[in-house]
C-alpha cells in the first residue's frame, strides 16, 4: 500500500473501533465479539508503531472504552481506571512472564482470577462507610451510580470490624446472575418488551436506570478483586484481598497465588471447562504481580498497567451448513435476516438458528446458500454466524441477495440514511407490524390491558376479529369464549381490563400508539407540550422540532405517520371508543404564582419526586425552565450529586441555590 492508503487504513480502523466502543460501552448493543474487537484494535496498534507519523492523541488505542451517559453527575477517579491488555494464546501468556521477569530480574509470583462478564465500578470506603460508587467511564471520569450501588445486597454499605483504613477504592465487576437474567427475560418478553442480549448488557443498563427502585428490583450481584489507598494492611494484593473478605467484601473464592507461569497456565486450562458450570458469566482469566512492590518496579503504559494481563477465552464454536435464510418482519418495520442451519451442538445446547443481523453484514460475510459457516454464541440470546469456509463452497453457488419487498406483504422495501436496516413501509397494511404493534399498545408501559398475550393477539388476528388497536375496544365476551384457553374467568378479566384502559392519560396512549422513533419519555413531552392528538396530527416539523428531545428523525416520523388517512381514521375510531386523547387539565393546570418570571436550573437527584416531575411542578407554579446557569437564571435547585460545573457557575454568578426541602417550603 501507498503512504496515503496506510493513512487512510488507520483512520478507517480508528472510525470503526470508535463506532463498537460506542455500541458497546453507551448502547451496550455490541455488534462484534470481543476477538473481532481486539484483533481490529491490535491490526491499528501495529500499524500506529509501524507509522508514528500518523499519531493521534484520541485514537481508540489510547483511551479506555467510556460508558459515559450524561444523565448522572461525572466525577474524576482519584486513581485512573485503566483497561487491561488481552491475549488468547499459552504462547502470549509466557511472553508477558518473560517481559515481567525481565523487568524485575526475579519471578514474581502470580495471582490468577477469573475474569466475570459485567461493568466495572470502583467502591470508596471512608471510616468504613460507603462513600461513592463511579463507573469506569473514560477511565479518567466515572458516573456517580452510589444511590443505585446502595441497593446491590452483596455491597457492604458499613464494613465489619476496625482494621480496615480511613479511606481506600476497592474495584469490582457488577455483574446479573444467568437464572435472574432468565427470569427478568421471561417476565419482559410476558409483557411484550424487548429480552436483553445478555446479563452483561443487563447488568450495565440496569446501573444506569435514573430509578434506584428499579434498579433493586434487578438483584445485581458484586464481585471485588481490586484495593487501592493508602495504609492498606499488606504489601501485596493476594492477602489484601482476604482481609477485604474479613471486612465484609464479596472476594471470589477461586482466586489462586500461582508460583510459576505453569501454575497460571494450568490454572486457565482449568477454568476453561469448570466455568460453565458457574451460575454467572465469565469470560477469561485476569493475571497480576502479586507483591505491589513489582507492580511499581513494573509501571504502566499510557493504558495499561504492565503488571497484570487478561487472557480471554475464545467464544465457542462450531462449524455446520447454511440452509437458508429466513427474513423476519419487527413491530417498527425492520428487517431482520435470519440463518437456518443444519441442527449442530454449541454450548450445551442444540442450535438451529442464527443472525445474520443486516444486509451490510451478508455482504461483509460473502454468505451463500449450502456454505459450510462458522456459528459462535458468545452470551447473545441467538448465535450469529461470524465466518465462511469458502474452501468448502461449489462452483454453483451463488451471492444470496437481500431481499426487495417484503416477504409479508410484498411491498418494496427502504432502506434509510445513515441506519443498517432496511424497512417495510407499510406500517397499516404488513401483518406482523400490525400485530407488533397491537402486542406493544397492551403492553404494561403502555395500555396495560391484562389478559391479552402475545398469543392470544395471534389468535384473534387470525380469527379475523382485530386488524388494529381500535378493534380491541369491539370485542364481545361472546367471541372470547368461543376461543381456546378463554374461560368464563379469563374472558371477564380480559373484557374488564380493556375497558379500564380507557382512562389511561393521554402520554400512555400516544406512546402505545406505537409511532416509530416515539419512545416513553418522547411521548410524554409531545402530549404536555401539545395538548391533544389533534394539534400533534396537524403540527409542522418546525413545531415538532420545538418539543425538547424531538429532533429531526422522530419529527419527520411523526409527519409522516399522520399523513397516511388510515392512521387518521384508526385515531378516529380510538375516539369513539372513549380513550383519552387529549391531556387531563389537572397535568397542565397552573397551581400558583409562585414562581412567575423566574427561570430555573435543576441539576442533580431527588428524594420526592422526579426530574421531569419537577419540571412540571416548576411550570405550575409559573416558572419557566432552564438547562443551563447564566446570568439571567433566578435560581438553582440543587438536589443529590449536583453537576460540579453547574454549581460553581452558580455561585460564581451569585444565582440563588435551593435544595429540594427548601424548594417544596417555596411553592406550598
Amino acid at each position: 500500500m501507498s503512504h496515503e492508503q496506510i493513512h487512510q487504513q488507520i483512520e478507517h480502523l480508528r472510525e470503526v473501533l470508535n463506532s463498537h466502543n460506542y455500541k458497546y460501552y453507551v448502547l451496550h448493543k455490541p455488534e462484534i465479539s470481543d476477538f473481532e474487537f481486539d484483533n481490529l484494535l491490535k491490526e491499528l496498534n501495529d500499524l500506529e508503531a509501524k507509522y508514528p507519523e500518523f499519531d493521534d492523541p484520541n485514537s481508540p488505542t489510547k483511551r479506555v472504552g467510556s460508558d459515559l451517559t450524561g444523565e448522572f453527575t461525572q466525577v474524576q477517579h482519584k486513581y485512573q481506571m485503566l483497561s487491561l491488555a488481552n491475549t488468547y494464546s499459552d504462547d502470549e501468556i509466557k511472553e508477558f512472564d518473560a517481559r515481567v521477569v525481565k523487568g524485575m530480574g526475579e519471578t514474581p509470583e502470580y495471582v490468577c482470577e477469573l475474569k466475570y462478564d459485567g461493568t466495572a465500578i470502583g467502591l470508596t470506603y471512608k471510616n468504613g462507610r460507603l462513600a461513592q460508587a463511579i463507573t469506569r467511564g473514560d477511565g479518567i471520569v466515572g458516573d456517580d451510580v452510589t444511590s443505585n450501588v446502595r441497593t446491590i445486597k452483596t455491597i457492604p454499605l458499613v464494613l465489619h470490624g476496625n482494621d480496615f483504613p480511613a479511606e481506600f477504592e476497592i474495584r469490582g465487576e457488577i455483574f446479573m446472575p444467568r437464572k435472574v437474567f432468565d427470569d427478568i427475560n421471561t417476565l419482559r418478553e410476558e409483557e411484550g418488551e424487548v429480552p436483553f442480549a445478555n446479563p452483561r448488557n443487563a447488568a450495565a443498563g440496569t446501573l444506569k436506570l435514573l430509578d434506584p427502585t428499579v434498579v433493586a428490583q434487578r438483584k445485581l450481584d458484586c464481585f471485588l478483586y481490586f484495593i487501592l489507598g493508602e495504609n492498606l494492611p499488606f504489601n501485596n494484593h493476594f492477602d489484601n484481598l482476604k482481609k477485604a473478605k474479613d471486612w465484609g467484601f464479596k472476594i471470589p473464592d477461586n482466586n489462586k497465588l500461582c508460583k510459576s507461569v505453569d501454575e497460571v497456565l494450568a490454572f486457565i486450562k482449568q477454568w476453561d471447562n469448570d466455568r460453565k458450570k458457574l451460575p454467572y458469566d465469565t469470560d477469561g482469566v485476569v493475571i497480576k504481580v502479586n507483591s505491589y512492590q513489582q507492580q511499581k518496579v513494573l509501571g504502566f503504559t499510557a493504558k495499561t498497567p504492565r503488571w497484570a494481563i487478561a487472557f480471554k477465552y475464545k467464544a465457542e464454536q462450531v462449524t455446520t451448513q447454511l440452509l437458508s435464510v429466513d427474513f423476519q418482519v419487527g413491530r417498527t418495520g425492520a428487517i431482520t435476516p435470519v440463518a437456518n442451519l443444519k441442527p449442530v451442538k454449541l454450548a450445551g445446547s442444540t442450535v438451529k438458528r442464527a443472525s445474520l443481523h443486516n444486509a451490510d453484514q451478508i455482504e461483509l460475510l460473502d454468505i451463500r446458500i449450502g456454505d459450510s459457516v462458522q456459528v459462535e454464541k458468545g452470551g447473545e440470546i441467538i448465535p450469529k454466524i461470524v465466518g465462511v469456509d469458502k474452501t468448502q463452497r461449489t462452483l454453483f453457488s451463488t451471492p444470496l441477495n437481500f431481499i426487495a419487498n417484503c416477504p409479508e406483504c410484498s411491498t418494496p422495501l427502504v432502506k434509510p440514511e445513515g441506519e443498517a436496516k432496511h424497512f417495510c413501509p407499510n406500517q397499516v397494511g404488513c401483518p406482523p407490524q400490525i400485530k407488533g404493534r397491537i402486542v406493544h399498545f397492551i403492553s404494561r408501559k403502555a395500555l396495560n390491558i391484562d389478559g391479552l398475550g402475545e398469543e392470544t393477539i395471534e389468535l384473534l388476528f387470525a380469527k379475523g376479529l382485530i386488524r388494529d388497536i381500535a378493534d380491541l375496544y369491539l370485542l364481545r365476551k361472546e367471541q372470547l369464549l368461543n376461543l381456546e384457553r378463554f374461560a368464563e374467568k379469563s374472558t371477564d378479566n380480559a373484557i374488564k381490563s380493556i375497558e379500564e384502559s380507557k382512562v389511561i392519560p393521554f402520554p400512555r396512549v400516544l406512546y402505545g400508539i406505537g409511532i416509530r422513533y416515539v419512545g416513553e419519555t418522547t411521548a410524554r413531552k409531545l402530549a404536555l407540550h401539545f395538548g391533544t392528538i389533534e394539534k400533534i396530527e396537524t403540527a409542522t416539523i418546525e413545531q415538532l422540532l420545538e418539543v425538547e428531545e424531538v429532533g429531526d428523525r422522530i419529527a419527520q416520523s411523526i409527519v409522516e405517520y399522520f399523513s397516511n388517512p388510515i392512521t387518521i381514521n384508526l385515531i378516529d375510531r380510538l375516539k369513539l371508543a372513549g380513550l383519552q386523547l387529549k391531556v387531563d387539565e389537572s397535568l397542565n393546570q397552573k397551581i400558583s404564582d409562585k414562581l412567575n418570571g423566574l427561570s430555573l436550573v435543576i441539576s442533580g437527584t431527588f428524594s420526592r419526586i422526579s426530574r421531569d416531575e419537577l419540571k412540571e411542578l416548576i411550570q405550575k407554579h409559573g416558572g419557566k425552565n432552564v438547562s443551563s446557569v447564566s446570568s439571567s437564571t433566578s435560581m438553582l435547585v440543587a438536589g443529590d450529586k449536583i453537576g460540579p460545573a453547574k454549581l460553581e457557575k452558580a455561585q460564581k454568578l451569585g444565582v440563588r441555590i435551593v435544595s429540594e426541602e427548601e424548594f417544596f417550603e417555596l411553592i406550598s
